[in-house]
């Protein structure tokens, strides 16, 4: 087992901690970083053996595409090419921020990235620190900091729990805000599609992209052995590892459901914790969408302490932020939802 260090960015550190964070990647080690949707695991996009580091930590299989993090948009060319003009239309209105685009790539990348496809993610991450260290040492490739499958890491904390001894290095910095992984589209077909909902709305894309079309991953299972385009469209993902029912149906409905099992625990919205009578975990505001994405996979984590043999979680609605909520918790749940 290695030893991870923990870089520190208190005043008198920021800089060193943003350097050896940098040289370990240009050295081909993988470390933790921050952005603004959950923590990545980063290494060289260019470097073969570092991504075969990061799929080995996580667990990842290897036909899963990993996003590749820019810190200035001249980076891009070097990451993908025949790039169509709505590409720079949607950088200037969401860049830097929770928006991946799928292009065709180049090949100055490693092919491990692109999971065996064509295509290449990008994002410029809304995250001083990361753009820092992107800037400090180049382009990287980043998936969630977490054991492929469990719930994505948003603290620090969450990282050395799931990866300590197994990474070159965490950096440790405040929480992620927005909570859960960017919103990714494909500008690769006919049409713009949506292939992973995120903190850019559909509301929001469709004042740049008014015809995008909103992949049926999105709320359904792929097709067994189905080749993904985006991270985040796998089967199962996002997964306590207690078992998981995502529950459609109002306040009183699933109220009334979950106090009549057992040996369970319900998440719920904050409004409806009076009236349920059993283990419950609130995850945010049926009222503040960005509420139930900051915190859902951190109660996710939480669950498997309490000792339940179930989890009955009030599903958000479809619209908004809480897409991209009820994205993740349909997969958490491996598509098993009880409507009332």
């Amino acid at each position: 087992m290695m030893i991870t260090e923990k870089l520190r960015l208190d005043k008198g550190s920021y800089e060193e901690s943003i350097n050896r964070a940098a040289d370990i990647i240009k050295n081909g080690g993988i470390v933790a970083i921050p952005t603004e949707t959950v923590y990545g695991l980063a290494a060289s996009c260019y470097c073969d053996g570092a991504i075969k580091k990061v799929f080995e930590a996580k667990g990842r299989p290897q036909d899963n595409p990993l996003i590749v993090h820019i810190s200035d948009i001249k980076q891009l060319s070097e990451i993908a090419c025949d790039i169509p003009s709505l590409a720079f239309e949607c950088a200037e209105k969401f860049w830097p921020g929770p928006f991946t685009m799928v292009l065709k790539r180049t090949d100055k990348i490693a092919k491990s990235v692109s999971g065996g496809l064509d295509t290449v993610a990008v994002r410029m991450p809304d995250n001083q620190v990361a753009r820092d260290i992107i800037a400090k040492s180049c382009p990287l490739a980043a998936p969630s900091a977490n054991l492929s499958g469990h719930p994505s890491p948003t603290t620090a904390d969450h990282v050395i729990y799931d990866l300590d001894g197994k990474i070159d290095g965490v950096v440790i910095s405040s929480d992620c805000e927005v909570g859960v992984e960017s919103t990714v589209i494909s500008l690769c077909g006919d049409k713009p599609r949506l292939l992973r909902p995120g903190g850019i709305t559909v509301e929001q894309l469709k004042e740049v992209l008014p015809d995008i079309v909103v992949d049926k991953a999105v709320l359904s299972e792929p097709q067994k052995d189905e080749k993904v385009a985006s991270p985040g469209m796998k089967y199962k993902h996002y997964a306590p590892d207690t078992d998981t029912y995502l529950v459609e149906g109002t306040a009183e409905q699933f109220a009334e459901f979950v106090n009549s099992q057992k040996d369970c625990c319900a998440v719920c919205f904050d409004e409806e914790s009076g009236i349920i009578n059993i283990k419950k975990l609130s995850y945010g505001s049926i009222a503040d969408e960005s509420s139930l994405a900051r915190n859902v996979f951190s109660v996710l984590r939480k669950v498997d302490k309490l000792g339940v043999k179930k989890i009955y979680i009030h599903a958000p609605s479809k619209s908004g932020v809480g897409l991209a909520v009820y994205n993740r918790l349909i997969r958490a749940a491996a598509f098993r939802v009880i409507s009332l």
